[in-house]
């Protein structure tokens, strides 16, 4: 693998910070091999101890730090380019938009290794990879989304135009769990005519900044873009300063929810539009007539990653008739799902970060009544069981009635790790009775990211449909978690997108709506006098 150092992407050039401080990228398969050597290596690195040639094939590349300095500049740079960028016309952006998708799909096989090199399992850095030109870079999101962008009607010699309007600078703060297709999701709004800054997090800062520097950047050069409308570098945090700025109109925001909504007051307290990317807590509903085959298949997502992905069913309500069948089959299921390096074709378990947080998080739902009928241990890499091992096994557990499941943080909480309640509702006296119970408990989560349902009834899926609200997204008799042309693949109301969340393209976030009424003057005849 070609070891890669990237300066930070500042006004158009590479910059470099004053001190020479790099972050390193040390493989996931050497630390997982080889861990508290492989982490003093990096730690080496980092401080400038040992040379990047001593460190051979356990190192995938560098990012330099942006110091404070650096990251004023990018702000400035950004804010600079944001007249000139927007007043391009919608149609050379829209173009700069298919080519930006079709060089991802050029640069696919290196983005991938990266991301394997990061600890992304190859399985889930390639289905990564080949999702994004399906979803805010497919052409049928760049034509729907550039409609949006105005519509024009005349009454007689009045003409009116409703357009959006870019918002200005957007900063971007993408997740340490996903930050490279996050921090592409959300640089389309580039194309509503923003300048855009993006930090790269620290601890998988080579993927994103590959992305930026070798994909998004020298499709903008190439078409002439003014120098700052993208700007990218690996730092510490920075929304404190991006709140504090001059600069800045937006801030993609992503994180958990208690610290995302606070974030949300700042930012409207500083004037900034916030929009945030925050925890999901999904609920997919399996009804007495699904396709148990394809239910398993979409339940089991939630173990990629070992849950600790946002858009994966993470609770399931399951019918009384065919509960007891479908946990039966999802024992057969993850039982298949073992750990492993992650350049390994099969794996989609990862080395879990909170482990007590699981393990307490278990130990209270089995004190309050639920039942333990899969998993519960820590695997080392060969799956073998071990008290100390990095992964855990794919968990479920069985939880008896609606009524106190969210008494249960383990239902009541979006979690990070591979623990999955099945709760099964008490029979009741009917189906039509129980299908409110259900409706009112998926319509009551906090959360608002993904809900689906499963069921080969046309009058329950349109029952489902005209009754739920709540979820971003619904799928029905659909992958709960694959992205899909057109459709927004993010963003949910409640504890996933705060009190302005919604499902859309950051495209249209990152704008605002204007309303222009045009009477143009009549030419007088014989010329002015």
């Amino acid at each position: 693998m070609t070891t890669r150092v990237y300066p930070a992407y500042i006004g158009g050039r590479d910059i470099g910070g004053e001190g020479g401080e790099y972050v390193h990228t040390v493989t996931a398969r050497a630390i997982i091999e080889d861990t508290f050597p492989s982490l003093r290596l990096k730690r080496d690195l980092d401080l400038g101890k040992v040379d990047r040639e001593s460190a051979g094939d356990r190192l995938a590349g560098a990012c330099a730090v942006a110091d404070e300095g650096m990251i004023a500049a990018a702000l400035e740079a950004a804010a600079g380019a944001a007249p000139e960028w927007a007043r391009t016309p919608l149609a050379t952006r829209m173009e700069i938009g298919r080519a930006i998708a079709r060089r991802l799909g050029e640069h696919r096989d290196p983005l991938v290794e990266i991301l394997v090199a990061e600890g992304q399992p190859r399985s889930g850095a390639e289905a990564m990879i080949d999702g994004i030109p399906l979803t805010g870079w497919s052409p049928e999101t760049l034509e729907w989304c550039a409609e949006q962008l105005e519509f024009r009607r005349h009454d007689g010699e009045r003409e009116m135009i409703l357009r959006r309007v870019a918002d200005g600078v957007v900063c971007v703060n993408p997740p340490q769990n996903a930050a490279t297709v996050n921090a592409l999701s959300a640089i389309t709004a580039l194309l509503a005519g923003n300048t855009v800054v993006v930090r790269a997090p620290r601890g998988v800062a080579l993927s994103c900044m590959y992305a930026m520097r070798e994909v998004v950047a020298p499709v903008l050069e190439a078409a002439g873009a003014p120098a700052g409308t993208l700007n990218a570098y690996c730092g510490p945090p920075a929304v404190d300063t991006w709140l504090a700025s001059e600069h800045v109109n937006d801030i993609v925001y992503y994180g958990g929810s208690k610290q995302g909504l606070a974030f949300e007051r700042d930012c409207i307290a500083a004037g900034k539009k916030p929009i945030l990317e925050l925890a999901g807590n999904d609920c997919c509903v399996v009804w007495s007539d699904a396709d148990l085959d394809a239910a398993v298949e979409t339940v089991t997502q939630f173990f990629l990653n070992s849950g600790q992905i946002c858009n994966v069913p993470n609770q399931v309500v399951a019918h009384p008739a065919i509960a007891d069948e479908l946990i039966e089959r999802l024992i057969v299921a993850t039982g298949k799902i073992h750990p492993g390096h992650p350049d390994e074709p099969g794996v989609v378990l990862t080395p879990v970060l909170g482990a007590d947080w699981f393990f307490g998080c278990l130990t209270e739902a089995l004190m309050g009544g639920a039942t333990l009928v899969h998993g519960g241990r820590r695997l080392e890499v060969d799956g073998t069981p071990s008290d100390t091992g990095f992964f855990i096994e794919p968990t479920i557990v069985r939880v008896a009635g609606l009524g106190d499941a969210r008494s249960l943080s383990v239902v009541r909480d979006e979690t990070f790790f591979p623990l999955l309640p099945i709760i099964v509702p008490e029979p009741g006296d009917s189906d039509e009775r129980l299908f409110d119970e259900i409706l009112t408990f998926v319509n009551s989560n906090a959360y608002g990211l993904r809900n689906s349902f499963w069921s080969t009834g046309p009058e329950h899926i349109e029952r489902f449909l005209s009754a739920v609200g709540n979820g971003g997204n619904l799928k029905i008799n659909d992958s709960h978690g694959n992205f899909l042309p057109f459709l927004p693949n993010s963003g949910g109301t409640g504890l996933t997108g705060g009190a302005f969340g919604e499902a859309s393209h950051p495209m249209l976030r990152t704008t605002h709506l204007q309303g222009v009424s045009i009477v143009r003057p009549t030419p007088r005849l014989g010329g002015a006098r």
